[in-house]
């Protein structure tokens, strides 16, 4: 971000509301693709879509639904890194304290903590090792090697719930064909008649909350 404002001060001089302007609109475009780089965004959607696809729902609930609520958690999940962000970097910039290079990189540090804490060591040392650079310590790391060890962990998390939650709706599909193949029923799809039993027994144990409450653990 250094060289995108010594490029548009280059342009536009010393204009800094001009510098201003040009760099929010390029925040705002890029703020989806930072919402699934460097938030837990990518993780919980991934756990919700599991939970949805183990009940053998393909579009209940719709894709929409699924999307809103995984952006509130990730909201929720990352309120201190961005109350941080906005004391620690915005509140000092727009009452010109700092610089915004100063700004990029205290916006950056409580997002790389939350990453550094989030991510898999075997992760980060194999794009260290792809990188082909050495470095100090794990807080020495520039992100360019950071983030992409950051979302292959963040979907090798989601992947491994998305096996915790499939494994009971396993079983009943299990049951129930068995009962169906027993009663001699094999032209009936146990996948049919399987499904509200699933529905059934994820309301009762409060499936939902269960399976957000498990998330929200593996972000501590």
């Amino acid at each position: 971000m250094g060289s995108l404002n010594n490029i548009v001060t280059t342009l536009f001089g010393e204009n800094t509301q001009t510098v201003d302007i040009i760099i929010l609109l390029t925040i705002l475009t890029l703020l989806p693709s930072i919402l699934l780089m460097l938030t837990g965004f990518t993780r919980i959607l991934i756990v919700l879509s599991f939970a949805r696809s183990a009940m053998g729902m393909q579009q209940t609930p719709p894709n929409q639904v699924l999307i809103g609520l995984a952006l509130f958690l990730t909201f929720f999940i990352m309120s201190p890194v961005f109350s941080t962000v906005y004391e620690d970097a915005y509140v000092p910039y727009t009452n010109q304290e700092i610089t915004q290079e100063e700004f990029f990189e205290n916006a950056m540090a409580p997002t790389r903590e939350f990453m550094l804490a989030q991510v898999f060591e075997t992760d980060l040392y194999f794009f260290i090792g792809l990188s082909g650079e050495q470095f100090e310590d794990l807080e020495s790391v520039p992100n360019r090697v950071l983030i992409p060890a950051f979302l292959t962990s963040e979907i090798k998390h989601a992947l491994m719930i998305g096996f915790f939650i499939y494994i009971p709706f396993v079983v009943v599909d299990m049951i129930v064909a068995s009962t169906l193949m027993s009663m001699g029923m094999m032209m009936l799809p146990p996948a049919m008649i399987s499904l509200p039993f699933k529905i059934l027994m994820f309301v009762m144990v409060d499936g939902w909350q269960m399976v957000i409450g498990s998330l929200m653990e593996t972000f501590r």
